[in-house]
């Protein structure tokens, strides 16, 4: 008979304290991530695009990249990023079951802005995918992301949501806001797949990835909040209506100060004025020095531009802006703006 082992309280309090198995405090079961993909993978695609650069000695070769896309229509509209189909003399858009298209460069629509395009393909019953509403998503929720990585044919990884409302810089001029930021892996190649929450809505658009030594785990997405409106347009229209003002603007920095002796040292510098536009109706003229837009203080050329995509067409907004060493105050009105050339 095996003896008795005699226990101090501190051992039954700890006995007593092991979790329950009842179902009330059971950890919910998540879905399988491999019946996502299964759902998803479908509708994913691969893009090829070949680009015409010069070498060091001015001589045109030919560059292949690689991108990814979604169908967001049975009938042959596929969703990817402006960057991966931007400059390209040829596109190839490779289905998940091996078919492969070539893209008529003129059924390719674009909006910078938001890195977003879509394309047209000759193609019907194709498997469309579920969009969903980015809105509702919360940090720490799964989600996953499918996509030509590296160019080598269409991959998943999983990850979770970690922060919302995100903006990064992604060019001289251009700042993406609004964006999900997930620590799912994503690589080149990644650039204009979805990312899908679990029930294997998209949720976001992969856009970019900051990639630094010693940072990992920060992907960036579009959400479809902002995503959905603009692809709209696109189908519809071919680009996408804005208010317009009709300028060329560069952020006042030290050089720009030194350079030119400017009066203020931030700002907005007007580089250009488009003739019979809404500013050159305000009088203002290339040179000129936007400080100030409805009373709030304009810094940069990023915030000057947020402030008039956010207005609507036909709104007047006050101007402060230098002109030499005086300061001038004029209105404009905001027009639609006009179509790409």
């Amino acid at each position: 008979m095996p003896p008795s082992i005699s226990r101090t309280p501190a051992e039954a309090l700890l006995r007593s304290a092991k979790p329950s198995t009842t179902k009330e405090n059971q950890a919910p079961v998540l879905p399988n991530i491999a019946d996502v993909v299964a759902q998803v993978k479908p509708s994913v695609v691969a893009i090829t695009t070949e680009v015409v650069s010069l070498d060091f000695f001015n001589r045109p070769f030919t560059q292949e990249e690689a991108g990814s896309g979604w169908i967001i229509d049975e009938n042959g509209i596929i969703v990817t990023n402006n960057h991966v189909v931007e400059g390209a003399a040829t596109i190839t858009v490779t289905m998940d079951d091996g078919r492969t298209f070539t893209v008529d460069i003129g059924a390719v629509f674009t909006d910078s802005l938001n890195d977003l395009a879509i394309i047209k393909i000759d193609a019907r019953n194709l498997p469309a995918l579920k969009i969903g509403d980015s809105s509702d998503i919360r940090v720490g929720e799964w989600v996953v992301a499918i996509g030509n990585a590296l160019g080598q044919g269409t991959r998943a990884t999983e990850g979770i949501v970690s922060r919302k409302g995100s903006s990064i810089p992604v060019s001289p001029g251009q700042t993406l806001y609004d964006l999900i930021e997930t620590t799912t892996a994503i690589n080149p190649g990644n650039s204009g797949g979805p990312l899908v929450n679990l029930a294997g809505e998209v949720i976001g658009i992969t856009s970019a990835k900051i990639a630094t030594i010693g940072v990992e785990g920060m992907g960036y997405v579009i959400s479809t909040e902002t995503a959905i409106p603009i692809i709209e347009e696109l189908v519809q229209n071919g680009y996408v209506v804005r208010p317009w003002l009709g300028v060329m603007l560069y952020t006042v920095n030290q050089f720009a100060v030194m350079r030119y002796q400017l009066p203020v040292e931030e700002g907005v510098l007007l580089t250009h004025i488009t003739p019979a536009s809404p500013a050159a109706d305000a009088g203002l003229a290339a040179g000129d020095i936007i400080v100030s837009l409805d009373g709030q203080e304009i810094a940069t050329a990023e915030e000057l531009t947020r402030i008039f995509h956010t207005s609507q067409i036909g709104q007047r907004l006050e101007i402060t802006y230098w002109r030499g060493d005086t300061q001038h105050t004029t209105g404009a009105i905001l027009t639609e703006s006009p179509p790409p050339p």
